[in-house]
């Protein structure tokens, strides 16, 4: 079983800046992807950005150049550091770990969600 537990969510007023962080637990494979993905009320949950275990990153085109996405692999942490928050930043923010087990099938698993407020 994996365990994936956020946080670093908040408040925070536009222009600000929060750092998001989430450690995953258990039996997660090293050939990983971790990514951050978001749900605001009434939407559909969105990616907004994902790290492979080699390093390789995606991000969505509404937070290039604000968001960066990180890992520890030897903590099997991944971060979400935020900056010039907008108010449409304002959602659920939601960790993600997958990858695919040894006969090729998807493995997918998430966090609990982090609420992530920007005050305008």
């Amino acid at each position: 079983q994996v365990q994936l537990v956020e946080s670093g969510g908040g408040l925070v007023q536009a222009g600000g800046s929060l750092r998001l962080s989430c450690v995953a637990s258990g039996s997660i494979s090293k050939n990983n992807a971790m990514g951050w993905y978001r749900q605001a009320p009434g939407k559909q949950r969105d990616l907004v950005a994902i790290i492979t275990s080699g390093g390789s990153t995606n991000y969505a085109d509404s937070v290039k150049g604000r968001f960066t996405i990180s890992r520890d692999s030897a903590k099997n942490t991944v971060y979400l550091q935020m900056n010039n928050l907008k108010a449409e930043d304002t959602a659920v923010y939601y960790c993600n770990a997958n990858w695919r087990n040894s006969v090729n099938w998807p493995i997918n698993y998430w966090g609990q969600g982090t609420q992530v407020t920007v005050s305008s």
